[in-house]
């Protein structure tokens, strides 16, 4: 809820960010340590901050959709090389976005130039 009103302390141990969903309706809270672990994670794997926050946002969401722990995901992506990585970010990403604006990647064909010649067109 919006007011003028200043923030009131949490009573609680862990602080907690608030966010919004993509259309600025529905907040989203995270406990601050796990967003700073998954920000942290991307900006190592040489993501902008921008770009690391915004992930970062995302990978919190789909993991409370599934059920997992934030940790065990970072766990599983740790052992992912850059381009796996990539592509796990760019399937994630797709999911959260509109379906006519997709993310994807482009993989080169090996293609023996002998075969290749005899096709026709």
């Amino acid at each position: 809820m919006i007011s003028n009103l200043p923030q009131q302390q949490s009573s609680g141990v862990t602080t907690v960010k608030q966010f919004f969903d993509n259309y600025f309706v529905n907040p989203v809270s995270f406990p601050a340590g796990e967003i700073d672990a998954v920000v942290a994670f991307f900006q190592k794997r040489n993501f902008d901050d921008s770009s690391a926050r915004s992930t970062a946002i995302i990978m919190l969401n789909q993991a409370r959709v599934e059920n997992v722990s934030v940790f065990n995901l970072l766990d599983k992506l740790k052992s992912l090389t850059d381009v796996q990585l990539s592509q796990v970010v760019a399937q994630v990403l797709n999911a959260y976005r509109e379906k006519t604006s997709l993310l994807g990647y482009r993989t080169a064909l090996d293609t023996d130039a002998y075969e290749s010649r005899n096709i026709l067109v």
